[in-house]
Order: C-alpha cells, then sequence, then structure tokens
C-alpha cells in the first residue's frame, strides 16, 4: 500500500463529509446560488437586458428569463466570440467548449475559470465517495486511463477553444499526472482507428487500475486488446478494479463489458457535459447520481411533456416529484441563463437528491404520439435479452410510417452478439415489455394504428462502420438509441443481414 493510497482515506472522510452537508441542505443552497449569479452578472450585456438587478427570487426568475436554447443565447455567443468582455458572465469565458449540434452547427458553450474548477471538483468528488465508503483506495496505485479528445486548443480571441474532453485534459490534478495514460502524444492523436492502436501499444502491459470513458469506447478498446493478446481483460489488468463511465446509459453495455473483462468490477457513473458536471454516483449501494447542488449551477425542471409548450411551468428543486420525467434547465457560473440542455431525468431519490438520466429531448420516438423515450426502449430490450440469455452489442430504434394500407410500426436495428434461438417469440416479448412501459405506445397498438415492432438484424461491427461512415468514430460520439425520422435507420440499411 502506497502512501498515497493510505493518505487517500482520511482525505476522502473528510470531503464527503461536506459532500453530505450540502446534500442535507441542497434547497437552500441552490436559493443562494440563484442570488449569486445574479449579483455576479448584473452589470454584464444579458444581466443588463434582463434586469437581474430587479429579481429577488425563483418565480421573478422565471418571468425575466425565458428558457432558451442554443439559438437563442447565440447573438450573445458571437459578441464573446469577437473579443467583446462581460456579455454572459463578467469578462471573458477561459474556453470554449466546442461541441456539434443537430440544427445550430457547431456549438460554442462557455467555460469560466470558476466554473472549470467546479467541473474538476466534481470528478474527484465521484472518486472520493467511492474511496470512503468502499475503503478501496488500491487503484490509485496503478495506472489509469482518462481519454480525452485531443488536447489541442485553438485560439478565438484569446479563448481557447476545443472539445470539453481535450480542455480537462489540461487540469488533470498533479497528484494523477504520473500515473495518467495515454501519453499527451497519443491524445493529439485525430483519427481514431490510429489513436485507439496507440492507447493499447502504451497500456497492454501496464498495471491498469481504473478504465474511464463512454461504454462504446471501452468496449472497442476491450475489443482491441482481447484481437491483439488473447486473453481476457482482467488477466491481461489483473489489478482492474474500477470502471468511471458516463454519457450513455451503462446497463446496454454492461454485459458484454463484464464479460470481456471476465468478471464484474465497481463501478462509478458520472453525468458531465459541456454545460457543468451535474451529478455523480455517491453510493455503490444506492440508486441514481447525486445532483451536483452547491456547484455554482442553479437548476430548473420543466415535466419533459411540457417541454415544447409555449409557458411551461418550471420546478425549483425543493418542488420536484419522485418518478417525473423532467428536462433539466441550467443557470451557472459559466454563462448560461435558464438553459435547456436537451437532457431529461427523473428523481428517484429526494434525500438527497438523486436523479437518473432517462434520455435526450430531441431523442424520442412520436410519430403516431406515442412518445417513447430511450429509458423505454432500454428497459425492453434488455429485459427480454437477459430472459433469452442473449448479448446485444448496440441498437436504435426509429419509426417506419407506411406510404400504403400496409401497416405502420417501430423498426428496431440491433446487432446481436449472439441472436436467440426464439425469433419470433424474442420480438413479441421485447414489443410487449415496452407496451407495458408506455400506455400510449399500447393504445396504438390495441387500437391497431401501429403494428407490433419489427427488428432489422446488423452485422458485426455495424455502427462502427456507420460511424466511421459520419465521420464521428470515436471519443465521446454516440449513435441516439432513438430517432424520430428515418435518417439514421436509412443509412444502417446497408449493413443489415
Amino acid at each position: 500500500m502506497s502512501v498515497k493510497s493510505i493518505l487517500a482515506k482520511p482525505f476522502a472522510k473528510f470531503v464527503v463529509s461536506g459532500i453530505r452537508n450540502d446534500a442535507t441542505f441542497a434547497v437552500v443552497r441552490q436559493e443562494s446560488i440563484l442570488q449569486g449569479l445574479l449579483t455576479q452578472a448584473k452589470s454584464t450585456a444579458f444581466g443588463k437586458d434582463h434586469r437581474f438587478d430587479h429579481i429577488t427570487n425563483q418565480k421573478e426568475f422565471a418571468e425575466a428569463v425565458p428558457i432558451r436554447d442554443y439559438e437563442v443565447l447565440k447573438s450573445y455567443i458571437e459578441k464573446v466570440k469577437t473579443g467583446e468582455q462581460n456579455i454572459l458572465w463578467p469578462g471573458k469565458p477561459l474556453y470554449f467548449a466546442k461541441t456539434s449540434g443537430t440544427t445550430s452547427g457547431v456549438k460554442y458553450i462557455p467555460i469560466t475559470a470558476v466554473s472549470i474548477k467546479e467541473h474538476i471538483k466534481a470528478a474527484r468528488n465521484a472518486l472520493l465517495c467511492y474511496v470512503a465508503e468502499t475503503g478501496n483506495a488500491n487503484f490509485v496505485n496503478g495506472k489509469m486511463i482518462f481519454l480525452s479528445g485531443s488536447p489541442v486548443l485553438e485560439s478565438i480571441h484569446e479563448i481557447y477553444t476545443g472539445r470539453l474532453s481535450g480542455i480537462v485534459n489540461h487540469h488533470v490534478p498533479k497528484y494523477l499526472t504520473k500515473n495518467r495514460l495515454p501519453s499527451y502524444e497519443s491524445n493529439c492523436i485525430e483519427d481514431w482507428e490510429t489513436k485507439l492502436d496507440a492507447i493499447v501499444s502504451e497500456t497492454y502491459n501496464q498495471n491498469m487500475t481504473l478504465i474511464s470513458g463512454i461504454p462504446p469506447w471501452m468496449q472497442m478498446y476491450f475489443d482491441r486488446l482481447i484481437e491483439i493478446t488473447g486473453k481476457p481483460i482482467g488477466e491481461l489488468f489483473p489489478h482492474f478494479s474500477l470502471m468511471v463511465h458516463g454519457g450513455v446509459a451503462f446497463e446496454p453495455y454492461k454485459a458484454k463489458l463484464f464479460d470481456s473483462i471476465g468478471r464484474s468490477l465497481d463501478t462509478i457513473e458520472t453525468f458531465p457535459a459541456s454545460e457543468g458536471f451535474f451529478a455523480f454516483q455517491d453510493s455503490q449501494n444506492h440508486e441514481g447520481l447525486l445532483l451536483n447542488t452547491n456547484a455554482g449551477m442553479y437548476f430548473e425542471f420543466i415535466p419533459a411533456n411540457e417541454i415544447f409548450d409555449p409557458n411551461p411551468q418550471r420546478v425549483c428543486l425543493a418542488d420536484v416529484a419522485l418518478n417525473v420525467n423532467y428536462a433539466l434547465i441550467v443557470s451557472s457560473n459559466a454563462g448560461l441563463w435558464a438553459y435547456n440542455i436537451g437532457d431529461t431525468v427523473k428523481f428517484v431519490s429526494l434525500s438527497p437528491y438523486r436523479i437518473v438520466v432517462t434520455g435526450r429531448i430531441k431523442h424520442f420516438i412520436s410519430a403516431f404520439g406515442e412518445h417513447v423515450i430511450a429509458e423505454e426502449v432500454e428497459y425492453a430490450l434488455l429485459k427480454v435479452a437477459e430472459k433469452h440469455l442473449v448479448r446485444i452489442t448496440e441498437f436504435t430504434v426509429a419509426p417506419f410510417i407506411a406510404r400504403d394500407d400496409s401497416p405502420s410500426y417501430h423498426e428496431w436495428f440491433v446487432e446481436f452478439e449472439n441472436e436467440p434461438d426464439n425469433w419470433e417469440g424474442f420480438i413479441l416479448e421485447v414489443d410487449q415489455a415496452l407496451r407495458e412501459k408506455n400506455i400510449y405506445y399500447d393504445d396504438l397498438i390495441r387500437g391497431t394504428i401501429l403494428a407490433p415492432l419489427q427488428i432489422t438484424k446488423l452485422r458485426k461491427n455495424a455502427f462502427i462502420d456507420y460511424m466511421k461512415s459520419i465521420g464521428k468514430l470515436g471519443g465521446q460520439n454516440k449513435v441516439p438509441r432513438l430517432s424520430n425520422d428515418r435518417t439514421i435507420a436509412d443509412a444502417l440499411q446497408r449493413f443489415a443481414l
């Protein structure tokens, strides 16, 4: 046991006591954060436009500052990009996190000196909560992968700009840098497959103890390691004990990841985004992620079925309910105001406030009024797959709208690791599981407006090849579980068996 792992335990207990205190007084913290944000930004262009100096509570804030997405905020961000100061937050942001938008093209999300500190602290706190609860700090003695996008940043009027993961690469605490892999040079490789080969060559003979990334990336990394060495990951890395994941739901990937490792191990789920580090798993024994309520972000919640209404209700933390799908709205010390990040969440605990991520506002199917969300399709497929001892590599769902008298239906594109023995029974059970989860879908099936779902089997590596074909292989990119149109579905047809 090293000095580092010995010191980690008392430090973890000290930090976690503060986290628990913040969680106990989460509502008070949130009210204080809103007032602090308004005070700090009242002299900015946005603050003046929205009369921040006259706002005294959440109700007045909701009346003064409408919900907005990137398109609405874009006019302010364009001013920041030209070098203007005091637009959304005092001074200029330290960074722009560059993200891909479906309607806005490239998005430039501001990150300030104060907000990046909270981002790094949340990642640290997730690990410290784990250490405090389990007593396991041995992973700090080995090598750890913190995969990032390229850390090479461009400059827009002296504002460093790049992918969030590349920005974070510059803020890894010094006490972890000696243990960190891959190398800076490998992280700078843009082509994903070349980068993956470089990471494999740097890590296959190392004492890996922690691996962090989005689940599909980790699976590709594991597959390449097994292909090259012929060994399961658990044998290759006998001290590998902790997996940190985020970005997409873990359950669809869990079984195959653990199968590749050859054993189960502890995992920590996180909920970071360019707009902020919203939540992290604080316990191995409780469902959900602890909402990061004392980190310079003020949260509001809109019932998901009202998000497209002209005047949806805006629920503050004190008034949220269990098991309701909410669109997550954030105002922050990065200069975002009543910003709809596009994710939906559901509270599974109110003491403390813990959430699960249920999907994306734009990732749903409601071509016929069913409003099926990612959580529901993942539940339906995984429930039946487990019963039939079937492993799923990847999948996505889209509507098929008939142009004649034939029925419309949901078409599922699934890449199987192994197929079910009873194919027809498998399909019917997945359809029934979805009907049980979504009453609107059930009504449409009962009324024969929709036919039961159909599954199109895809060949091995279909999703990898699809992502490669659109230039989005690797990194933080992932295929949406649901689409309300046929863009992805039509592109996947050429990979069908």
